[in-house]
């Protein structure tokens, strides 16, 4: 009894506040105890507000794991990478065969070819061929295959009534796909100036004629005769007459004016090529006009 003696030390009136301390302490536990429980109400888990926010939880964790995936921008499929093609759900193999191809300094130029290097299955190609970008000389090369062969297959019944293109028609021109009623007329004007086309280039020369409407003519059209142009003695030209060469602009003329003053008469026509800043590309259409005598 000795060793618990020393814990009863205390008199009467302090143990009786221990024990009072001790009362409280359990009474208070009591009253969490009961107003915690008290407090949780039934969750009725049917109900609709609680349906409609888990539906709006789910859409939220889609949105999240749609940013979380990689965004695919367009791409030239010539320089996929390693993880670029992981990425895009390519197996090693087909990248490989993609780098091999590549290595050969070849290129893929459509996703037809695309698919016969790589050999990805058609289920991958439909996903991942509206991000290939191929550049735009590529494109327009390939709508110009598609033009010709739409332009070949209308005209190729059309019957005209010469191959000359120095003696076609306005309706002759008018066979040929992209021109119509304003550059058939157009072309007629200018080879009467030219006084019939010398050189297949001069066509090129009728203003808003484009060169792949040009090489079109010459599928049905040719010189077949040269013209017989009346040509003017450089010595003994006029000012004005000179000037009516449709090569020669203003400022040509005055250069070629004082150099002949300066020299007196030129022995040669290629003595134009001496003049200073003579435009040498126009010189073998400005001598279809000209002689020295």
């Amino acid at each position: 009894m000795k060793i618990f003696k020393p814990h009863f030390w205390y008199n009467k009136s302090q143990r009786n506040g221990v024990f009072l301390l001790v009362l409280l302490i359990l009474i208070l536990q009591g009253f969490i105890y009961v107003d915690f429980f008290s407090s949780i109400e039934a969750v009725d888990i049917g109900t609709k507000e609680l349906f409609a926010f888990q539906k709006q939880v789910d859409s939220l964790k889609k949105l999240e794991i749609r940013d979380r995936n990689p965004k695919i921008h367009p791409f030239n499929p010539n320089y996929i990478t390693d993880y670029k093609g992981e990425q895009l759900g390519l197996s090693l193999e087909e990248i490989d065969r993609l780098l091999d191809y590549r290595k050969l300094n070849k290129f893929v130029n459509s996703k037809k070819e695309f698919q016969q290097i790589t050999k990805v299955s058609d289920s991958l190609l439909t996903e991942i061929s509206p991000y290939f970008k191929f550049p735009d000389w590529i494109l327009k090369k390939d709508k110009k295959k598609f033009n010709t062969k739409k332009s070949k297959a209308k005209y190729v019944s059309k019957i005209i009534s010469t191959s000359d293109i120095n003696k076609a028609t306005a309706e002759d021109f008018r066979v040929i796909s992209g021109i119509g009623i304003a550059f058939s007329e157009r072309i007629i004007k200018y080879r009467n100036k030219l006084q019939g086309f010398s050189l297949n280039s001069q066509l090129a020369e009728v203003w808003g004629l484009e060169q792949e409407v040009v090489d079109r003519v010459f599928t049905r059209f040719k010189i077949t005769q040269k013209p017989e142009i009346k040509k003017l003695n450089i010595n003994t030209v006029s000012f004005k007459e000179l000037l009516k060469n449709p090569y020669i602009d203003y400022d040509l003329c005055i250069k070629i004016f004082n150099y002949r003053d300066e020299v007196a008469e030129l022995q040669d026509i290629s003595e134009l090529k001496k003049i200073k800043n003579f435009p040498l590309d126009k010189y073998n259409r400005i001598v279809l006009y000209l002689l020295a005598k």
